[in-house]
């Protein structure tokens, strides 16, 4: 199920311009390039072009989603402002805690102060939060200044939500209750010019009792694979080295295609595509992690050795009360297939402390887990209640002393086991893609192949590139280290 919002908080479109097609992309191209002719025809002599600014908030899908709403903003001409002083601010935002969505409300605060300096500002919300039904209600009652509220199966529909907003003097909403189809080949603006994620499928099926994020992001849906492999070769081209290929549960890619696609099939397609020398994905769940995938990340050249595979808890019962199904041996067993057949890699995690029901004896099981796999680095959460979920209607809540004595508990035999994991690279030369620039004036950043985080010192003309770099000292899960042969 998802949230029920039948045609309550549709879009009735009735200042729609002569001539607009009804297919897309081309109907939100359309849009865009009317905002861009209004833009230009308000610029007087001096005037700088109109600004926009989308904040992110949450994981790797808003990230991505965020990178497409500012790829037709700018078609639309406006240019990227540094912070919320924008012309259009766009907040994409996460629910999947209760406490996300206050620093939201929170900064929505800010944002009316602003607005009341630039009236014409147009104030947007998309993502996660108004596909809850609550949020947009209170939107309506409690921040009637906020122009635009969207969701997350209409992300591509930006152009036009602006283009309304501006010809019609009240909020704007339009909240999907499921995703109707997938729009290709809009354009995306990317927050680096070396590395991008790819949407390979939306939404999740699992279910699982704590997470509101089927309930928020529907049903899954795969993207067909030749719109896979046309975005990477279209991002290799524009000189991407690196792509993250993003779903809530990758493993389960292809399912709603007919006919089916395996994710390991996915795999060795996107290995083919020439220019790219890099390929991460996030996130697997044990449930469906196939021995097939095992074997093409291990004869493959590109697929990184690292995978990030959520555990959650390491307690048979715990996961069953969570709708996890898989059992804390069968999580193990995997682990110990990938290390078998992947030397080098190494595997990164999340973990729940808390949960409704939990006990010492099951919080044990979470930690013998830790000692055995030896994980890089985890994650780690404090159960919080999450209003819809059923976990959030268990009776037997964990008392929050007991749980902040077991996080702090867990917080070190993870720390441990990350810095041996880290101690055994000090002394070896690695391959890095320079990232980013550190804090630190002189001083770049880097990514080993196991997505561990090296800092190093070296000229900025390295960023976006290989690099060779010596792993000096281990700072427990990550590295300083000196600049060797950059390639």
């Amino acid at each position: 199920m998802v949230f029920d919002f039948g045609d309550k908080y549709k879009l009735k479109n009735e200042v729609v311009p002569e001539g607009c097609p009804m297919t897309e992309p081309e109907r939100q191209l359309f849009f865009a390039n009317e905002i861009l002719k209004e833009n230009m025809a308000e610029l007087k002599e001096g005037d700088k072009l109109p600004t926009y600014h989308v904040e992110t908030f949450g994981c790797q899908m808003n990230a991505k989603d965020s990178e497409k709403i500012a790829g037709i903003l700018e078609l639309a001409g406006y240019t990227e402002a540094e912070d919320e002083r924008a012309d259009i601010v766009v907040y994409n935002t996460c629910t999947v805690r209760e406490n996300a969505n206050l620093k939201v409300y929170g900064r929505l605060g800010y944002l009316k102060k602003l607005k009341e300096k630039n009236p014409r500002m147009i104030i947007a919300m998309c993502g996660c939060m108004p596909q809850e039904p609550k949020v947009v209600e209170k939107l309506k009652q409690s921040y009637r200044f906020v122009d635009i509220v969207f969701g997350t199966f209409n992300i591509y529909k930006v152009a036009e939500l602006i283009y309304v907003r501006r010809h019609r003097n009240k909020m704007v909403i339009d909240v999907e209750d499921k995703s109707p189809l997938i729009v290709e080949n809009l354009p995306s603006s990317h927050k680096y010019s070396f590395k991008a994620g790819v949407n390979i499928m939306y939404g999740c099926n699992n279910f699982c009792t704590f997470c509101i994020v089927p309930l928020v992001r529907g049903r899954e849906k795969s993207r067909k694979p030749q719109d896979i492999i046309h975005e990477c070769r279209s991002l290799a081209k524009q000189g991407v080295k690196e792509i993250m290929l993003l779903g809530q549960n990758v493993d389960s890619y292809g399912m709603t295609l007919d006919p089916k696609v395996k994710f390991s099939e996915l795999l060795e397609e996107v290995e083919k595509v020439e220019g790219i020398k890099r390929i991460r994905f996030m996130s697997p769940n044990p449930e469906d992690f196939a021995d097939e995938v095992i074997e093409v990340m291990a004869k493959s050249k590109k697929i990184e050795k690292h995978v990030h595979m959520p555990l959650q808890s390491g307690s048979d019962r715990i996961l069953k009360r969570m709708n996890r199904n898989y059992t804390k041996q069968q999580f193990l067993d995997i682990v110990n297939k990938i290390k078998e057949k992947i030397p080098g890699v190494e595997l990164t995690t999340d973990i729940i402390v808390g949960f409704p029901g939990e006990t010492e004896e099951d919080f044990l099981d979470t930690m013998d887990v830790c000692e055995k796999v030896g994980f890089a680095s985890a994650y780690t959460f404090i159960y919080s209640k999450r209003t819809g979920t059923p976990a959030a209607m268990m009776e037997d809540q964990v008392p929050e002393d007991v749980v902040s004595e077991r996080f702090d508990r867990l917080l070190k035999v993870v720390q441990r086991k990350s810095a041996e994991v880290a101690e055994k690279y000090v002394g070896s030369v690695v391959e890095v893609l320079v990232e980013e620039k550190d804090t630190e004036p002189g001083m770049l950043t880097g990514r080993l192949s196991n997505n561990m985080l090296v800092h190093f010192k070296a000229d900025e003309s390295l960023l976006g590139e290989f690099a060779n770099v010596h792993i000096d000292e281990s700072k427990g899960f990550y590295f300083f280290g000196s600049l060797v042969d950059p390639k």
